[in-house]
């Protein structure tokens, strides 16, 4: 039985920004192992595990995908024993300045996240959030030191350690999406012992946060009959009330929108309603922003439901989950996968027509 809370903390104590996977999925590679059939890594790097059904023969199949990618930076250039550097995916700009960083060198440097103090800006730019070429990272050396240390093209992650709040929440760097990778870990550990009638594909996605490419390129190398993605969504928060966020803790969102196929909606509700489980309807009119967007369009089309996570503080180096949110997505998307027969596919998208 897979342990929420410490394997949570393992998954964000590591790097793994978006194109340089690699550390994260190594450890994801080594927990998966005994939860499916077989493994392989795609050419761009994504994770895909294969939990084949029970009897012999040609299956349907679905994909459960979820990114593994985290953002972060990148080093520019070394002046004077200061590192500049761009981001890797979208950053809050506004919460940079004293952040700790870890800088990926020659060795692991630790280092602040820093910018000019603001009584000595320019009074146009005083009281204003800072822009990444205002920032820079100090890891305490010399120049010369420096400059031996750090070249152009390092990975710069976040550094904050993982914290358990009290009520069951943790709050870390890469909640986002490494929470929908522990709900996909759950979820592969309720079917341990559940023959299937479908084959399923789990897959730790890489460059979501750069482009949605791990998504696209695995859905079309493994061509599911349906696709799942599960990532994480805004919780409410000050200031972050309305209808594009949603109470943390109280389980995940269930999209309904252009990236969704509305028979699975309803699949996936009435499949949380057997289980009183709660869930929240996240509506997404235009698109999910999710790997769903990637996966909806591979080749003649697959259909795709996106399964959310409640999570405040998106892309910032602390953002903050309820654990339970995590194993009630993880439940949810195991129920569904065990109610899969043979002709699940005709039945699910016959009602959807009548």
């Amino acid at each position: 039985m897979i342990e929420l809370s410490p394997f949570i903390k393992k998954l964000i104590s590591l790097p793994g920004l978006s194109g340089y996977e690699d550390p994260v999925r190594d450890v994801i590679a080594e927990t998966w192992k005994p939860l499916v059939d077989e493994m392989s890594i795609s050419k761009l790097g994504s994770l895909h595990g294969l939990r084949r059904a029970a009897t012999p023969g040609t299956h349907p199949s679905i994909l459960l995908a979820t990114h593994m990618d985290a953002v972060g930076m990148l080093v520019t250039s070394v002046e004077d024993g200061w590192i500049r550097v761009m981001q890797i995916g979208g950053l809050d700009m506004r919460i940079l300045p004293g952040q700790l960083v870890k800088v990926h060198g020659q060795r692991d440097l630790p280092g602040i996240l820093q910018m000019i103090p603001d009584r000595l800006q320019k009074k146009s730019r005083a009281g204003s959030p800072p822009e990444i070429t205002d920032l820079f990272i100090d890891v305490g050396l010399g120049a010369r030191e420096v400059k031996r240390l750090v070249k152009l093209g390092d990975l710069v992650s976040f550094a904050q350690t993982p914290i358990e709040i009290t009520g069951e929440v943790i709050a870390g760097h890469s909640l986002d999406n490494r929470a929908s990778v522990a709900a996909l870990t759950i979820c592969l550990d309720e079917l341990r012992k559940v023959e299937l009638d479908w084959d399923l594909w789990a897959v730790a996605t890489v460059q979501e946060e750069t482009g949605l490419l791990g998504a696209k390129t695995s859905s079309f190398e493994l061509y599911p009959d349906i696709a799942v993605a599960i990532d994480v969504t805004f919780a409410k928060g000050p200031g972050s009330n309305d209808h594009r966020s949603f109470p943390m803790g109280k389980g995940p969102t269930i999209g309904i929108g252009a990236n969704i196929h509305p028979a699975l909606v309803e699949k996936f509700k009435a499949t949380a309603e057997e289980m009183d489980l709660p869930y929240a309807i996240e509506t997404m009119p235009r698109s999910s922003g999710t790997d769903g967007m990637g996966m909806q369009g591979t080749a003649e089309g697959i259909p795709v439901m996106v399964i959310g996570i409640p999570l405040r503080y998106m892309h910032t180096p602390l953002e903050m989950v309820a654990l339970k949110d995590i194993q009630r997505a993880g439940r949810l998307l195991a129920r569904f996968i065990m109610k899969l027969e043979s002709d699940s596919m005709e039945k699910i998208f016959a009602e959807s027509r009548a």
